[in-house]
């Protein structure tokens, strides 16, 4: 974008400026900005592009309005919108080749018209006044508030300077969109505009807002991990353990993403993980721990889990036998037993325990819709012996085991492939071919049958 007193002949000057409020978008911050735009018939005095993710200060703001308006009168347009962002652009402003569907058709033409323009995508806000009471010191004259059919009957004296306020309103979202506001304030510009060059009023106008449309919270650059990273990388979840204590020590931990309960196959699910729990209930020693979560809203939910030394392995496990869920004085019972197990000193982590589908949890017990009753719970970790290490959770026996159904799968498979590969080198290797020929200059060859 060219910054000098020479009329621009570029038509693609919005654009430019589109493509600015772009690379700000991507790389601002959390520091609430307006966009201001300042275009003049007579020249503004140059001004060197800013450097993307630069945001203007008051101060920079007022250095440079006082080389614009140093000398001699002046007539400031200032088109005051209640709200404006430069994400107004990038969303309304057609810039993706759209140009039918911009709503900024006479601002981009009045630029265009113009003799020089400055664009100052970024500009640290700090009051809806600070621009008004800005251009008001600088010209020493108060803000006069007109609107299109007062600016057509009103009559300038060029010999003073003059400092016009135009308010334009932003969506609310009560009637009219924000696209058809923006457009209906680009028709008042375009009809100031026309009021000016009939009156051949030499003027200066600028475009900005009283407040930030968006704020949009960003991290500071220098806190971004440096080099390539994952668009949707997982974000790890702080959230502490359920740790039950006794004799000063912790004896059970549980963790998980989420303890999914429904109490029918149609009814929604209910995390529990988000509610408050009470211990109220839970034991723990050296061969049996129950852990008990105690909820306000009625349910309560048990894990029970014994150790037992199995003298086949020769060393202690741990098996979730049951978990209860309680539900206005009717009792769900599921077993585990089978599926959730490990070593005593390891914990137990799978990424999906559920009652329903691939079950690890088998509903059990005499309520008549217990099958009914259906749990779900995602990374769930618990542990309920062995807990030397106090508030970390021990190495963990995942539900996965090594050799899954794939891996079995495409074992058998290169086996096999590799057995018929032996089989044929083995044929090939048991033909034999003839050692002895015919020779018809000699006699002929006889083979004995025993032979």
């Amino acid at each position: 974008m060219k910054m000098s007193g020479s009329r621009c002949r570029s038509p693609r000057r919005l654009i430019i400026f589109h493509v600015f409020f772009f690379i700000f978008t991507t790389t601002g911050s959390s520091t609430p900005q307006v966009p201001v735009l300042i275009w003049s018939s007579e020249g503004l005095p140059p001004l060197a592009s800013p450097a993307a993710g630069h945001i203007t200060t008051h101060d920079q703001l007022a250095s440079y309005l006082n080389s614009a308006f140093g000398s001699g009168p002046h007539t400031v347009l200032l088109f005051l919108q209640d709200k404006l962002s430069k994400d107004d652009f990038t969303v309304f402003g057609g810039v993706y080749g759209n140009k039918q569907d911009s709503v900024f058709q006479n601002l981009e033409a009045a630029l265009q018209s113009s003799s020089s323009s400055v664009t100052l995508p970024a500009l640290a806000w700090s009051g809806s006044s600070a621009v008004p009471s800005l251009l008001q010191e600088k010209l020493g004259v108060s803000p006069l508030h007109v609107d299109v059919d007062t600016l057509s009957h009103l009559s300038f004296n060029k010999s003073v300077s003059n400092l016009l306020l135009i308010s334009l309103s932003y969506c609310t979202g009560a009637q009219m969109s924000c696209k058809e506001v923006l457009h209906a304030n680009d028709v008042i510009i375009g009809k100031v505009m026309n009021i000016m060059k009939l009156k051949s009023v030499p003027y200066t106008a600028v475009y900005t807002g009283r407040q930030p449309s968006r704020v949009i919270p960003e991290s500071s650059m220098s806190h971004r991990p440096m080099g390539r990273t994952l668009l949707q990388m997982v974000q790890s979840d702080d959230r502490p353990p359920i740790m039950y204590n006794s004799s000063d020590s912790t004896c059970i931990m549980l963790w998980a993403q989420s303890l999914n309960i429904s109490l029918s196959r149609t009814s929604p699910w209910i995390d529990l993980m988000n509610e408050t729990a009470s211990l109220e209930g839970s034991i723990c020693n050296g061969t049996h721990s129950r852990l008990v979560l105690n909820y306000a809203d009625r349910y309560v939910l048990s894990f029970d889990m014994t150790q037992r030394f199995y003298p086949v392995s020769g060393r202690d496990w741990f098996t979730l036998d049951t978990v209860q869920l309680q539900v206005n004085g009717q009792t769900a019972t599921f077993n585990g037993g089978r599926g959730i197990y490990a070593p005593a000193e390891y914990s137990f982590h799978c990424q999906s325990v559920t009652s329903f589908r691939d079950a690890l949890l088998v509903p059990s017990g005499s309520l008549e819709n217990s099958s009914d009753w259906r749990l779900n719970f995602v990374d769930f970790q618990i542990q309920g012996f062995g807990l030397n290490n106090g508030t970390v959770f021990s190495y963990a026996s995942d539900c996965a085991s090594f050799f899954t159904p794939g891996i079995w799968m495409g074992l058998l498979t290169t086996l096999l492939l590799l057995l018929i590969l032996v089989y044929g080198l083995h044929m090939i290797m048991q033909l034999n071919t003839m050692d002895r020929f015919d020779d018809p200059k000699g006699p002929t060859i006889s083979v004995p049958q025993t032979e």
